[in-house]
């Protein structure tokens, strides 16, 4: 939430280091939701800077880890910005 509001400010660089660290935090506790969110805010990020592909290299392993909650409204909005980058 805070990052998100660092980029209502055109703070982006210290947007980006928070989404790194919820990334960190997340791999740590294994908590692949969150870990999901994350990336996929970053991926976002990067996309509306301009690097799709690098955006779409991290996203798409992410996507990939589950197997099921396909219907769930982050793995949807993840999975739509995947497809809108490339992957």
């Amino acid at each position: 939430m805070q990052a998100q509001l660092l980029l209502h400010q055109a703070h982006t660089e210290a947007a980006e280091r928070l989404y790194r660290k919820a990334m960190s935090i997340a791999r740590e506790q294994e908590a692949k939701l969150w870990e999901l969110r994350a990336v996929a805010s970053l991926a976002r990020l990067w996309r509306d800077q301009g690097r799709p592909a690098v955006a779409c290299e991290l996203l798409a392993p992410v996507c990939g880890w589950f197997t099921e909650g396909f219907d769930t409204p982050d793995l949807k909005d993840a999975e739509a910005l995947l497809d809108e980058l490339g992957g």
